[in-house]
C-alpha cells in the first residue's frame, strides 16, 4: 500500500477524532455569569477537576469555558499513554528530598488505575487495555540509558518493574535490533477521544455547565473574560496547557511544544505475526528524540515523535495538520522498528501542542490571595497527570473554602512549585529548534558508531533545555 500524501488523511484534529467522531457542539456563553468555581479549558485537566469538584461538593456551581470543543486540544490528540510518568521529580527530590519524590511517584503509579476505575464506573468505553509500558533500547548507548533509568526508577520505589534482555524483549515485541527493555506494569493503552467526550459527557451528568465556542482572553482574580460576556466567580482555575499562551500577559509561562503522530491502516494477521505485541503495552525508546506508540483497539499502530517541535511566537496550529518531513520521518522510525511493515499504509498524521515550562516540571498551584489556581506544564506525560492535578486542585480548593482539611495530595511536593518564564523571541525559537536537531544528530550518531557512551551532543542540549 502507498504512504504518498495523497493518501494519507493530514489534520482534522487527529486520527481519534476521525476513528469515533466529533462530538455535538455546546452552546458558547451567551453573557455575563457567575459560579462558584470558574475552569478555563475543557481538556483531561479541566474535565477531571470539574469531575471531582462535583463529586466532593455537589452544591458548587462549576462552569467551563471552552474555546473550541471539549477535547480539542491535547486531550484528543496524544498517544493514549495512560502510564505513571511525571515531569520533573528528579527537580522535586533536589528541592524537597527524595522521600517527597517517591510520594510523587506513588501518588502517579495509584493513578493510572483510578483512570482506570472511573472509567469504570462511569460507562466510559474508551478501549483500555493494561498492559503496562515497554521501553525499548536499540543502540549500546541507549542500553546503557536503559539500565541506569531501570535503577533510577526502582530508586523511586517502583519494585514490580522489570529488567528484559534481548531474547526477552523479542518475546514480548520484535523491534529491530533491540537490545534490552524496561518494563512497568503502571500502564495502559486507551483511546483518548473516546476518554475525554465520556468524561465531558459524565460532568455534564453531574450538573457541571459547559460552554464551548468560548475563547477566555484573560484570567484576572475572580473573574474569566471572554467576547461573550465574563464569568465571574471567588475561584478561577486555568487548565490550558499547551494554549495558556494565548492567554493575556501569560505568553512565556509555558512553551506550546508540538509533537506529532501517525496511525497505519489496521495491520494483518500475519504483519501482526511479525510484529509480536500480544500484550499491547504502550511502546517508547530511550532515544534521546524518543517515540511513542500503541497498538490500537481496531488494530492500527499509532506512533509519534516530536517533528517540526515549535512555532514562533508560541503559536498553535489550527486543526493538526503535519508537515509532510514530518510524517516521513515517522514513518522512517516505524520502518526501522519494524521492517516487516515496510509495505503498511498511512491512514493519518496529526498534530498538537503540549505544555512546557522552563524547568521541565509539571505543577499545581492555588494561590489563596487571588483565587486564582492552575495545573499544568505535563511535558507530554498528560493522561494521567491530568488526573492527579485534577484530585489536587479539587483538594486545594476544599482547604481554601473550609470544606476541607490537609491531604496527602496537597502536601505533594509539586504544589506551589514557582518557575521562571522562557526567555523572549528570536530566543526561544533558537533554543527549542537547536535543542532537538542537537537531540537527532545524538541519536545518528550514536546509531552510527555504536557506542556504549551516550553521545556529548545530548549533554549539550540538555543544559540548552534547562533538564538536569
Amino acid at each position: 500500500m502507498s504512504s504518498s500524501a495523497s493518501n494519507v488523511v493530514n489534520g482534522g484534529i487527529s486520527f481519534w477524532y476521525a476513528d469515533d467522531g466529533l462530538p455535538a457542539a455546546r452552546r458558547p456563553l451567551a453573557g455575563d455569569a457567575s459560579a462558584d468555581v470558574v475552569i478555563v479549558g475543557g481538556g483531561y485537566t479541566g474535565l477531571w477537576t470539574a469531575y471531582y469538584l462535583k463529586k466532593a461538593a455537589p452544591f458548587l456551581r462549576i462552569t467551563v469555558l471552552e474555546q473550541k470543543f471539549c477535547g480539542y486540544g491535547a486531550s484528543g490528540r496524544n498517544g493514549g499513554w495512560l502510564y505513571n510518568g511525571i515531569a520533573g521529580r528528579d527537580r522535586y527530590a533536589e528541592l524537597h528530598g527524595h522521600e517527597a519524590a517517591v510520594r510523587l511517584q506513588k501518588a502517579m503509579n495509584d493513578t493510572v488505575d483510578e483512570v482506570v476505575r472511573v472509567a469504570g464506573e462511569e460507562g466510559i468505553e474508551a478501549d483500555v487495555h493494561k498492559g503496562g509500558v515497554l521501553e525499548v533500547a536499540t543502540t549500546p548507548a541507549q542500553l546503557a540509558r536503559l539500565r541506569a533509568f531501570h535503577e533510577h526508577e526502582l530508586s523511586y520505589g517502583e519494585k514490580d518493574r522489570e529488567l528484559y534482555d534481548a531474547g526477552e524483549t523479542a518475546e514480548r515485541i520484535k523491534v529491530a535490533d533491540a537490545v534490552g527493555a524496561s518494563w512497568t506494569p503502571h500502564g495502559a493503552r486507551l483511546h483518548p477521544a473516546k476518554l475525554v467526550k465520556g468524561l465531558a459527557a459524565a460532568v455534564e451528568a453531574l450538573g457541571v455547565t459547559i460552554h464551548e465556542s468560548t475563547p477566555v482572553t484573560e484570567i484576572r482574580p475572580k473573574h474569566a473574560v471572554t467576547p461573550y460576556g465574563t464569568v465571574r466567580a471567588p475561584y478561577v482555575l486555568r487548565c490550558t496547557e499547551g494554549f495558556t499562551a494565548g492567554l493575556k500577559g501569560l505568553r512565556r509561562t509555558w512553551l506550546p511544544m508540538n509533537s506529532s503522530m501517525i496511525a497505519t491502516e489496521p495491520l494483518t494477521d500475519a504483519q501482526w505475526e511479525s510484529v509480536g505485541w500480544e500484550g499491547r503495552e504502550t511502546l517508547g525508546d530511550m532515544a534521546h528524540a524518543y517515540m511513542y506508540a500503541q497498538r490500537t483497539a481496531d488494530g492500527r499502530i499509532a506512533l509519534g515523535g516530536r517533528g517540526a517541535p515549535y512555532r514562533f511566537g508560541s503559536r498553535t496550529d489550527s486543526d493538526g495538520r503535519t508537515q509532510q518531513a514530518t510524517i516521513e520521518a515517522l514513518r522512517e522510525i516505524l520502518v526501522r522498528f519494524f521492517p516487516s511493515l515496510a509495505g503498511v499504509g498511512i491512514a493519518h498524521a496529526w498534530s498538537g501542542v503540549l505544555g512546557v515550562p522552563r524547568d521541565w516540571c509539571a505543577t499545581v498551584t492555588l494561590d489563596r490571595s487571588t483565587g486564582i489556581g492552575w495545573a499544568g506544564g505535563y511535558v507530554g506525560s498528560g493522561v494521567a497527570t491530568t488526573n492527579l492535578a485534577a484530585r489536587t486542585l479539587t483538594d486545594l480548593v476544599q482547604l481554601d473554602s473550609g470544606q476541607g482539611g490537609r491531604t496527602e495530595l496537597t502536601d505533594l511536593p509539586w504544589v506551589g512549585h514557582k518557575v521562571r518564564k522562557w526567555e523572549p523571541e528570536p530566543l526561544r525559537w533558537l533554543g527549542v529548534q537547536g535543542m532537538y536537531a542537537t537531540y537527532r544528530a545524538a541519536d545518528r550518531r550514536e546509531r552510527r558508531t555504536h557506542s556504549a557512551r551516550s553521545s556529548r551532543l545530548a549533554r549539550v542540549a540538555d543544559r540548552v533545555a534547562g533538564r538536569h
